[in-house]
């Protein structure tokens, strides 16, 4: 059978991204579990299972987090997961919609977007103190708890960290996750302050061109409600569609 990887990586993108550093992926026949280094960065995704075994996944999928000393999942859901009516059950089980966007678009990009401003420079992270900026910037675009200590940054090939400089400062991150397959592009966040300069599309255009570098010249997301007209505009085109829901459950 073939893949549609341009569908198969939207929906299901830490099924296929390569693991980095404190990272762990459980794949079994009816979900994948990527767990990060966070204790609440835990994903659950690629389901695909009768629906008679609903409550035993959900056990299984709870008793392995427990064992690592995690208590919270989030389900991301795709539109081609089975059962087809997965969130149902599980919002009928007490799973209640991720916020504040449960429902994200997968899009994909095959060819080249347009071109980067010529006032935005974008290069990869390579400091403790560019990983620390980064950080930053994603903490106030998902409205994170800033108080939290940064980690000690580890490059990794596999998994980058980019950032986007306007007038000598640091006003954009976005990451991006490099597989046999296509380039997933996640995290991509500017400050309000700096919205409307192109640090977006040139950070997109970068990740592009690396990948496209790799032989993979292909790109994939998860696109909000706020990044989906502007990926529009630079090419990307809708394939699915992902809910995702939250799962907490006791220790």
């Amino acid at each position: 059978m073939s893949i549609d990887w341009a569908v198969e990586l939207a929906e299901n993108p830490n099924t296929y991204t390569p693991i980095g550093p404190n990272t762990e992926r459980i794949v079994t026949d009816r979900f994948v579990l990527w767990i990060g280094r966070v204790n609440t960065w835990n994903v659950a995704q690629r389901f695909s299972f009768p629906v008679e075994e609903l409550d035993e996944v959900i056990e299984e999928v709870r008793s392995l987090l427990r064992e690592r000393g995690r208590t919270t999942c989030a389900w991301e859901i795709g539109s081609h997961a089975t059962p087809a009516n997965l969130p149902e059950l599980l919002l009928a089980r007490g799973f209640a919609d991720d916020q504040p966007e449960p429902l994200a678009i997968g899009m994909a990009l095959t060819e080249e977007p347009a071109p980067a401003p010529e006032d935005v420079v974008v290069k990869q992270v390579e400091t403790q103190d560019e990983y620390a900026a980064s950080e930053r910037i994603a903490m106030v675009a998902f409205n994170e708890d800033p108080s939290q200590e940064i980690p000690e940054y580890k490059p990794d090939p596999h998994n980058r960290i980019y950032i986007a400089i306007v007038d000598g400062e640091i006003v954009a991150r976005a990451s991006a996750s490099f597989s046999e397959h296509a380039v997933t592009l996640f995290g991509g966040a500017t400050l309000p302050e700096a919205r409307g300069r192109g640090a977006y599309r040139a950070l997109v255009a970068a990740r592009w061109r690396d990948a496209v570098e790799r032989g993979t010249p292909l790109a994939v997301t998860q696109a909000g409600e706020m990044s989906r007209p502007i990926l529009t505009r630079l090419g990307f085109r809708e394939v699915g569609t992902v809910r995702a829901l939250g799962d907490k459950f006791e220790a």
